[in-house]
């Protein structure tokens, strides 16, 4: 059986993450930053393995690092 590849194109401006499972990665985009950290988050808390992309800016992703939990006050 071949594996499929990826279906897609990435959307300039959008912030990517992967969930990695098993036996497929899913990749999932937030249209902004707020509602991807919080989508990342939220998936975290359910105890899924994760790998945060960062924005696509058309040719590579920037602002790659993972987005930090805040701390409630």
């Amino acid at each position: 059986m071949r594996r499929k590849t990826k279906k897609f194109d990435y959307a300039e401006g959008k912030y990517y993450f992967t969930i990695k499972s098993t036996p497929n990665h899913i990749t999932i985009h937030r249209e902004s930053e707020a509602e991807a950290h919080q989508a990342y988050h939220k998936y975290l808390d359910l105890g899924k393995n994760m790998e945060w992309l960062g924005k696509w800016e058309g040719k590579k992703f920037i602002e790659t690092t993972a987005p930090a939990k805040e701390k409630p006050i």
